[in-house]
C-alpha cells in the first residue's frame, strides 16, 4: 500500500486520525488497530530565513536588475525580416496619425504646435529601448495636455511673464523624475491602489471636459469663453456665445462630420467585406482619416486666406484662425531653462499630473498586454516613461505618456516589437524638417475637430457602467460620482475623490469583514452520474421518513453516467421505472465517495451569516450544525488589528448564545444581578426565564472552537493578543478547559505567531514519539506520515469532521 499523510487530532477528539491525502481512494472502516505516526516537527521560520532569502546571491540579483532596465537586450539579437516588415508598416501608419494629433494636443496644452512634434519625436524614439510593451505608443495625449494647460494657467496667474514652454518642460522634468524614481525602486505597486472606477471616472470626466473646451474653438469664438473653468460653466458660456459663431465653424463642423462619417462607413465596409485584403485596405483607410481630413482642410484654408489677402492686401487679420508659422527643424534643443521660483506654484498640481502620467500609461500597457498575450512589467514601464520625459527636456518637450488610440492602431497594424517607435519617430522628424511651411495654413477649427473626434471614445458607454454595476454596485456609484465631480468641480478633485472613495471602501471591507459560522454537509461524489430532468418539481429522493437527521449533497464528477438516491445508494426503488431501466441497461455502475464538507450556516442570530453565503447550496439540503460544544468560524479577511475585535466579539456572543456557563448562577433578587446582565422583562425570551426558574440549562458546554484560516493571509500582534483574550474570556465563562483548533493556515509566519501565543497544542503533551511506537504491538502501519507537525495537534490541513463527538 502506498504512503499517505494523516492529521493527528487533539485530546477531545480522542486521537482520531483523519487521512488527508492518498494516492487512491479506499473504503474506511473502524478497527481496533492503532495507527502509528512517525514524529514530525515543522521547520520554524524566523527573521534569519527572511534575510537569507532577500540577500542570497547578491551579485546575481544586481546583474539581473541591471539587465531588467534594458529589456531590448533580451530580443534585439533575434530581430528578423518578418519583424522588420511588421514594425515598419505599423510605425509609418502611427506616424501619419501622430503628426496632426500632436499639433492638436499642443494647442490644447496652450503651447505652440511644434512642441507637440518635439514631444512625439522624443517619446517614440526613447521608449523603445526601455519598453516591455510592443503596442504602446508614447507621445502627447489629450488628458495630459489638458492637465498641462491648467498648470500653465495657474502659474501664469501668479507669474504673468512666465513662458508657457518653460513651465511645460519643467513639468516634464518633475513628472519624469518621480516616475523614474518609483520605477528604479520598484514601487510601481503603489498604482494598484488606484481602482478601475477611479480610472474610468478620470478618463470619462476628462473627455467630457476636453470636448466642452474645444467646442468654442470649433465655432470660432474661443477667446470669448474661459475654457479652463469648470466643465458645466464652459458648457453654459458656450451656449450663450452661439450668436458669435464665425466662419471657423464651417471648417470645424464639416471636418467633424467627415471624420465620423468616414469612421462608421469604414466600420460597415470592414464588417461586410469577406476578402481579407479588402478588410485590410479599409482598415488602413479608416485610420488615415485624420491626416487626409487635415490635408484637405489645409488646402481649402489656403484658398480662403489667399483670396482674402488678394482682396484686402492691407488687412493684417485672416478670415479664419490658422495655425501660423511653425519653425522647421529642432530649434529648441539644449539644456532646459530652470526657473526655481515657479516650483512653489507648480507643486500643488504635481500629484495630479504624476497620477495622470503614470496611471494612463500603466492601464493602457496592461490592457494590451492581456489582449495580445504578453506580460508587461509596471516598474519597468515607469522607468521607460521616466527616462523618456527626462530626455525630452533637452528638446523642450512637454510630458508624454501612452496613447490609447495610437496604441490600438499600432496593435491592429501588426506591430512585432517596440522598435516600431523608431519608424514613427522618423515620420515625425520628416514632418518637422520638410512640411512645416504647409502647417502654416492648418485651420485651428480643424485641429479642434480632430481632438473632439479622438477623445469621445474615452467616455465610458452605458454598457460599461451597467457591467460595473452588475459586478459591484458601490464601484459603479464611485464611478458616476467621480464623473459628476469632474464636471462640477475639476479633474484633480475627481481623481482625489474617486481614489479616496475606493480606498475607503477597501478599508471598510477590511474593518467590517463578513466572517461566517460553518456547518456540515455530507457530500457524495458520484462518478459517472446520469442527470435526470425533474419535470414535476419534486425531489427524486423524497421519502415519508421525516425523522432523517442528515442529508447528503451529490457532487457530480463527470459529465456522463448515472444517478441514484444519494441518501442511500442501496435503494434502487427510489428511482422511477424509466431510470431503473436505464440503470439496468448500463454496463458501468455508479460509484460513490463520501466525505464531510463545511459550508456557511444559512442563518444566525448574530447577523454574521445570511442566505447570500449559501446561495449556491441547494435549499433542499439541510446544513447541520457542528456537534454539541463545537463551533467553527471562518474569517473572511486578513485577521489583523482593524477587524479582529469585531470578529471575536461576534464569536463570544455566539458562544454565550449556544453554550451554557460552567456554573449556573441564581440571583435571589434583581439587585444581585450585575449591571451588564439585566433580567429579561415580560416581552423577552420566555425560554430563558423558564431555564432560570428551573435552574436547568440544556445547552452544552463549549469544548472546541475551531478557526478556519483558509481565507486569512496574515495576522499581527494585536489579533494574536485578541485571540488570547478570547480564550481567557471563554475559559471564565465556561469554567472548563477548551481547545482552540486552527486549519487552512496559509503562511508559516501565521503558524509561528500562533505557536508563540501558546496555541496549537493541549496543556498535556500527548504526542506519540517514534521510540514509543516501537513498543506497541497492535497494527503497526509504517506508511502513514504526519502532514503537519505532531507537536501541534490542534493545527490541521482541513477542518475535521468531529463526528466522534456526537
Amino acid at each position: 500500500m502506498s504512503s499517505a499523510s494523516v492529521e493527528h487530532h487533539g485530546s477531545i477528539s480522542k486521537g482520531v486520525n483523519e487521512i488527508s491525502e492518498r494516492t487512491h481512494y479506499e473504503d474506511h472502516h473502524q478497527s481496533d488497530d492503532q495507527v502509528l505516526i512517525e514524529e514530525y516537527h515543522d521547520v520554524p521560520v524566523g527573521s534569519l530565513q527572511w534575510f537569507q532569502y532577500v540577500f542570497q546571491n547578491p551579485l546575481r540579483k544586481v546583474k539581473n536588475y541591471i539587465l531588467s532596465l534594458f529589456p531590448i537586450l533580451k530580443w534585439i539579437l533575434h530581430y528578423n525580416r518578418q519583424w522588420f516588415y511588421g514594425d515598419i508598416i505599423a510605425g509609418i501608419t502611427v506616424g501619419c496619425v501622430l503628426v496632426p494629433q500632436s499639433m492638436s494636443y499642443a494647442t490644447l496644452a496652450g503651447l505652440p504646435s511644434e512642441y507637440g512634434l518635439y514631444s512625439s519625436f522624443v517619446g517614440v524614439f526613447i521608449y523603445c529601448f526601455f519598453a516591455t510593451s510592443k503596442d504602446v505608443s508614447i507621445g502627447p495625449v489629450a488628458v495630459m495636455s489638458m492637465q498641462i494647460s491648467k498648470v500653465i494657467a495657474k502659474v501664469q496667474d501668479t507669474y504673468p511673464d512666465a513662458d508657457a514652454a518653460v513651465i511645460a518642460t519643467m513639468m516634464s522634468l518633475l513628472c519624469g523624475s518621480i516616475a523614474l524614481g518609483l520605477g528604479v525602486l520598484r514601487l510601481g505597486f503603489i498604482l494598484e491602489f488606484i481602482s478601475i472606477p477611479t480610472v474610468m471616472a478620470f478618463m470619462s470626466g476628462s473627455a467630457i471636459n476636453i470636448v466642452a473646451g474645444q467646442v468654442p474653438a470649433l465655432m470660432g469664438y474661443n477667446s470669448s469663453v474661459n475654457t479652463r473653468a469648470a466643465t458645466y460653466e464652459v458648457i453654459i458660456n458656450t451656449l450663450k456665445n452661439l450668436p458669435n459663431t464665425k466662419l471657423d465653424a464651417a471648417f470645424g463642423l464639416v471636418s467633424l462630420f467627415i471624420l465620423y462619417a468616414w469612421k462608421y462607413s469604414c466600420d460597415v465596409a470592414i464588417n461586410r467585406s469577406r476578402n481579407r485584403y479588402a478588410k485590410r485596405a479599409f482598415f488602413y483607410l479608416q485610420n488615415l482619416r485624420n491626416a487626409v481630413v487635415i490635408v484637405f482642410a489645409t488646402l481649402i484654408s489656403w484658398g480662403v486666406v489667399h483670396a482674402h489677402k488678394l482682396a484686402h492686401p492691407d488687412s493684417t487679420s485672416n478670415p479664419i484662425s490658422i495655425l501660423g508659422k511653425v519653425p522647421a527643424g529642432l530649434k529648441h534643443t539644449g539644456v532646459m531653462t530652470m526657473q526655481t521660483d515657479l516650483l512653489s506654484v507648480m507643486a500643488p498640481e504635481l500629484p495630479a499630473s504624476v497620477i495622470v502620467l503614470m496611471l494612463e500609461h500603466i492601464s493602457i500597457s496592461k490592457s494590451f498586454g492581456r489582449v495580445n498575450d504578453y506580460r508587461i512589467v509596471p516598474d519597468q514601464e515607469l522607468v521607460a516613461i521616466g527616462v523618456t520625459n527626462l530626455i525630452g527636456t533637452f528638446f523642450n518637450a512637454y510630458p508624454a505618456t501612452g496613447s490609447f488610440s495610437r496604441s490600438a492602431l499600432k496593435a491592429k497594424c501588426g506591430v512585432k516589437t517596440p522598435l516600431a517607435g523608431l519608424f514613427t519617430g522618423a515620420v515625425v522628424l520628416l514632418a518637422v524638417y520638410c512640411f512645416t511651411k504647409a502647417f502654416y495654413y492648418i485651420p485651428k477649427a480643424g485641429l479642434s475637430a480632430i481632438i473632439i473626434h479622438c477623445v469621445t471614445d474615452l467616455v465610458s458607454s452605458y454598457k460599461q457602467t451597467w457591467n460595473i454595476y452588475r459586478v459591484s454596485p458601490i464601484d459603479a456609484l464611485i464611478f458616476v460620482a467621480g464623473v459628476f465631480v469632474s464636471i462640477f468641480a475639476s479633474i484633480d478633485d475627481s481623481i482625489y475623490f474617486a481614489a479616496c472613495a475606493s480606498c475607503a471602501h477597501l478599508l471598510w471591507k477590511i474593518a467590517k469583514p463578513n466572517g461566517v459560522f460553518l456547518g456540515r454537509v455530507k457530500v457524495a461524489e458520484v462518478i459517472d452520474p446520469v442527470i435526470i430532468e425533474n419535470t414535476n418539481g419534486n425531489s427524486l429522493t423524497d421519502t415519508d421518513d421525516s425523522s432523517s437527521q442528515s442529508s447528503e449533497v451529490v457532487q457530480i464528477i463527470s459529465s456522463t453516467g448515472y444517478t441514484k438516491d444519494s441518501s442511500d445508494p442501496s435503494k434502487p426503488d427510489t428511482a422511477p421505472n424509466d431510470i431503473k431501466e436505464k440503470l439496468e441497461n448500463t454496463k458501468k455502475l455508479p460509484r460513490y465517495r463520501f466525505h464531510t464538507r463545511w459550508v456557511p450556516l444559512p442563518t444566525s442570530t448574530s447577523g454574521t451569516t445570511n442566505f447570500i453565503h449559501t446561495d449556491l447550496v441547494n435549499p433542499k439540503v439541510d446544513v447541520l450544525a457542528p456537534p454539541p460544544g463545537v463551533l467553527v468560524f471562518r474569517p473572511s479577511e486578513s485577521f489583523t488589528y482593524p477587524n479582529c475585535s469585531k470578529q471575536l466579539d461576534t464569536i463570544l456572543d455566539e458562544v454565550k448564545r449556544l453554550t451554557k456557563p460552567g456554573e449556573a448562577k441564581v440571583y435571589r433578587t434583581v439587585g444581585d444581578r450585575p449591571w451588564n446582565n439585566p433580567p429579561p422583562n415580560k416581552f423577552e425570551d420566555e425560554e430563558f426565564r423558564r431555564r432560570q426558574a428551573e435552574n436547568h440549562d440544556p445547552r452544552p458546554v463549549i469544548k472546541i472552537l475551531h478557526f478556519d484560516f483558509s481565507a486569512v493571509t496574515s495576522i499581527d500582534s494585536t489579533s494574536t493578543q485578541a485571540l488570547v483574550d478570547l480564550y481567557k474570556a471563554i475559559l471564565i465563562y465556561s469554567g472548563e478547559e477548551l481547545e482552540f483548533h486552527f486549519s487552512g493556515i496559509l503562511s508559516p509566519w501565521i503558524r509561528r505567531s500562533l505557536k508563540a501565543a501558546g496555541f496549537g497544542k493541549p496543556h498535556e503533551n500527548t504526542t506519540l514519539s517514534s521510540s514509543e511506537a516501537e513498543d506497541i504491538e497492535h497494527g503497526t502501519i509504517s506508511n502513514y506520515y504526519a502532514a503537519i507537525g505532531t507537536d501541534t495537534p490542534f493545527f490541521h490541513l482541513d477542518i475535521p469532521s468531529y463526528e466522534d463527538l456526537e
